[in-house]
């Protein structure tokens, strides 16, 4: 447990814990003042699967909308290492590793355990209880219609994923939900489908037992699509990805590998920037060189080669304060299991309450 005066202290009084704006600027939201402060209110949940290190992708995909979240909601943070197992089930040696990588991670980037809850999902064995008790209300068809399912074979068809618990992970993220009765879970346009299927059990759930559990309500975010270097979506499992904890070196070597426009084979030939990637992270790294990166290269005064060179730049910049911070938490060996036992401690009263209503619904004692 968290001791006062303790390593998480000195860790906030230096600025190492929280301040998350010291790497991000704040993101504007379009709503107003009163909805903003309605939505203080309401419980927002979000998990991580911890596979591995973060990378840009995820950092403006999600990581962005956490720092606001924080600010702005009740906010649940867990690592989902249940969730890891539906594909990464025979790498278990990984996950305490993983799983702490994925702490320092949030905490470097400013994710501030005073602000959000933080815990491990597997610290929570009520989870799998419940699962267990939802499961056996879902249709198996309701199941196989979901389209992650289907996506989940087709990109990792070189493993053995075809199991159990990736076609149930639905109910597992139902349970995750509203055990801890989140009401708002954060996701993207695309991914609305893939709520409404936990809205359903819910639903379902409710009409044959009472009103028990919460329904989740999507809470739509802008997460821009940020390609990788063969110029698919960014994604460790396509090996694709710069890592936000990668040096120097790393990175400059990462953005060389990328893919450009194929019809730009040497300067001074015209570029068309709208279908080249690195172009899409420049609009997220350089909006000072934004307009005059777009010009050159459609006149073909700009190389590829220095246009990757600037790139690379911002992107070893924007990410050194990040760099230095989780050098420093490296430092605080309890750091992690303090975060997580004081998350663990304050889910737990939470979870009891729903799992016992739970079970007075279901007549199981």
């Amino acid at each position: 447990m968290r001791r006062p005066g303790g390593k998480l202290d000195v860790l906030k009084a230096r600025g190492v814990l929280g301040g998350g704006r010291a790497i991000i600027p704040r993101i504007e939201t379009a709503s107003t003042p009163g909805a903003q402060q309605a939505a203080r209110k309401a419980r927002v949940l979000t998990g991580y699967r911890p596979t591995g290190p973060l990378h840009v992708g995820h950092w403006f995909g999600n990581i962005q909308n956490m720092l606001r979240l924080q600010e702005e909601h009740d906010a649940f943070f867990f690592i989902a290492d249940w969730h890891m197992l539906t594909t990464d089930y025979d790498r278990t040696e990984l996950l305490p590793e993983r799983v702490r990588d994925l702490v320092l991670d949030w905490l470097a980037a400013g994710i501030d355990p005073d602000k959000a809850t933080i815990y491990r999902q597997s610290d929570v064995p009520e989870v799998a209880e419940m699962t267990l008790l939802l499961g056996m209300i879902t249709p198996l068809g309701w199941l196989e219609r979901v389209p992650t399912y289907k996506e989940r074979l087709r990109d990792m068809a070189e493993r053995d994923v075809a199991n159990y618990g990736l076609l149930g992970y639905p109910v597992l993220q139902t349970v995750d939900i509203t055990i801890v009765k989140g009401e708002l879970v954060p996701v993207g346009e695309d991914q609305v489908a893939h709520l409404e299927i936990s809205r359903e059990i819910v639903r379902r759930f409710n009409r044959l037992y009472g009103g028990v559990l919460v329904e989740p309500q999507p809470l739509l975010s802008e997460a821009p699509m940020i390609p990788g270097s063969d110029g698919r979506k960014m994604s460790k499992s396509l090996d694709n990805s710069i890592g936000v904890r990668d040096g120097e070196e790393q990175i400059r070597a990462k953005v060389h590998s990328f893919i450009t426009d194929p019809r730009k084979i040497r300067r001074g030939d015209p570029g068309r920037p709208e279908i080249c990637a690195i172009f899409a992270l420049h609009r997220q790294f350089s909006p000072d060189i934004l307009e005059s990166t777009e010009a050159n290269c459609r006149s073909g005064a700009l190389g590829c080669v220095e246009c990757k060179r600037n790139l690379a730049d911002r992107i070893v910049e924007r990410y050194r304060p990040f760099r230095e911070r989780r050098a420093e938490l490296e430092t605080a060996p309890d750091v992690v299991d303090d975060i997580l036992a004081a998350g663990r401690a304050k889910v737990r009263p939470i979870v009891e309450g729903t799992i016992e209503a739970v079970r007075d619904a279901m007549h199981l004692g």
